[in-house]
Parts: C-alpha cells; structure tokens; sequence
C-alpha cells in the first residue's frame, strides 16, 4: 500500500469511528504528509521499511528546522498513532515511532485574565443593543462554563437547562458532559434571548448564538466579537476566547485546589492537561501561606 493511500485509510477510520473534528484530522494529515515526503526523499515508498532510526532522523531534522519539542512530539504522536491502526490491520508488524522521544522544551504557561479585567469586560448595561447583549451572554458563559471555542459556537438552544442552571457540552470525539452555569451567566443569557427572536429569520434556526442575519456565529465571529469587545470596554489586553477558558481553570484551582473537578468541568481526557494550571496558582497559594501557616507569619 502507497504512503498516501495508508494515511488515507487511517484518516478515514479516525473520523468515523472516533469522530475526530476536523482540525484534528487536518492537524494528523499535515503532520503524516510531512513524514511521508521526507521518507520519499530516502527513497522510502512503503511504511513498513521505515525503522526507529528514520524516525528519529525525522524528528532531529523538525528540531533543527526550528520546531519546538511540544510540536515533534505531536508529529511522533500522529505517526505512532498510524502505525498502531497498520498494525491493527496487519499492515505493519512493528511501531518505529514507538521509543523515539522529543526533544525537551520548555512549557508556556498559559495566559489569563484577572478578575477585574473580566469584570471590566463583562460589564452591561441597561440599554445594551441585542448584538452587545449577545456577545456579553457569549463570554459570561465562556467564563462561567469553561468552554472550548468550538463547543461555544456549537451550542443549541435546546442545550440550556434554566431550570437545573445547567448546560449539556458536546466536547472532542462527541464526548458530551453536563456543566453547571454561574448566575451572571445566566442572567446574560436571560437578556440575549429577545435580541436573539429579532434577528432569527428562520424560526427552526437552533443555534444559541447567532449573527446579525440569524444565522449560526462563526468560529471567526466569535474571536473578533471579542477583541471589539475588549477595546470597547478600554482593555488593552490581546484577548482570545481560550484565554476565558484558562482564567476559568486559574481561579477555580486558585479557589478550590481540586484538580480532579477542573479535570472534569473542561472536559480533559488527561489529568496531566489540567496539571499545567496548578503552575499558574503558585503565587496565589504562596501568600495564603504565608499569611496563615504559624510558621510563615511574620512576628508583629
């Protein structure tokens, strides 16, 4: 079997039966295309002459290219995950990419946004126009639930719960969890509702958030309805939607030390994901011991 056609099949296999999203099949095709053509340049054409040594030649040429170890260790990841479906399939007897380790670098934290910033950005207003009423209902959910952008731009209508103040996700690989809703959140989408019946043309249009023609907002949309926002309200902050899905996860761990249900509240399929934010409280929990262990306080 070609190259091409082996990534192919495996493509297809990952969208039907673990119903990966597109970008994450765009991500693996594009990781995969760039292996199989530095294997073309060997004078390799079939996967399974490929040893551990190609692939670790592959992984020092990505480094020496500039990539960062989170990067290669993706692209090692996306072939292992290959090799397993050939093998699965009797396509292959071995997994080259199976030792072969990325180079360390070092892990970005990342950036959130303080209470008072969001506060700030959060603010409304009596006479708010149904666009602004929208985007403040957009980030206070963001905010409040932890979401994904992807999952934001997916929800439907009938995806709130008022009543139980609660909301039904459909995460990676269709995973669904239900997620409780903050108060302000839902007082936001209280006031978005009526703009949202004004702008609807098509009465069965189900998403819960939708543009000035009625119709589902964009990925796109979103992400630029809230750099508008943010300058509006006079932040000089680089704002994106995941930034309100970290901050989230920060002042959460910051106020309940339980990793195990922010692993849960974002829907991570690893705990060593939701680790990264326990780097993040570090200072928060360094001056609560400091003011509260006898043995840090200082003496009056």
């Amino acid at each position: 079997m070609s190259l091409s056609a082996a990534v192919d099949r495996y493509l297809d296999a990952l969208r039907h039966e673990r119903h990966a999203s597109p970008h994450t099949l765009q991500n693996y095709r594009r990781d995969l295309e760039r292996f199989a053509a530095f294997l073309e340049q060997r004078g390799i054409n079939d996967w399974t002459r490929v040893d551990h040594e190609t692939v670790a030649a592959h992984a020092a040429r990505r480094f020496r290219q500039g990539c960062s170890g989170t990067t290669i260790a993706r692209e090692l990841s996306s072939i292992r995950g290959l090799y397993r479906y050939l093998i699965r399939h009797r396509l292959a007897t071995r997994n080259p990419a199976q030792d072969v380790k990325a180079p360390r670098s070092e892990r970005k934290l990342p950036r959130t946004a303080d209470s008072e910033q969001l506060d700030r950005l959060l603010r409304a207003g009596d006479d708010d126009p149904p666009l602004r009423r929208r985007d403040l209902a957009l980030f206070e959910l963001m905010y409040s639930s932890g979401l994904r952008l992807a999952e934001l731009a997916s929800l439907d209508l009938v995806d709130i719960d008022f009543a139980e103040r609660s909301l039904r996700v459909t995460g990676k690989g269709r995973k669904q969890r239900q997620l409780p809703i903050g108060r302000k959140a839902i007082e936001a989408l209280q006031r978005w509702l009526p703009a949202r019946r004004e702008l609807l043309r098509n009465p069965t249009e189900p998403a819960l958030f939708v543009n000035r023609l009625g119709r589902r907002l964009s990925h796109r949309g979103i992400q630029q309805r809230l750099r508008q926002l943010a300058a509006a309200q006079g932040l000089d902050l680089d704002l994106h939607p995941h930034m309100l899905r970290h901050s989230f996860a920060t002042h959460l761990l910051e106020s309940s030390a339980d990793l195990r249900a922010v692993q849960e509240l974002l829907g991570h399929a690893d705990i060593a994901t939701t680790q990264v934010y326990t780097h993040l409280d570090f200072q928060h929990l360094a001056q609560v011991y400091d003011a509260a262990h006898p043995r840090a306080r200082k003496k009056p």
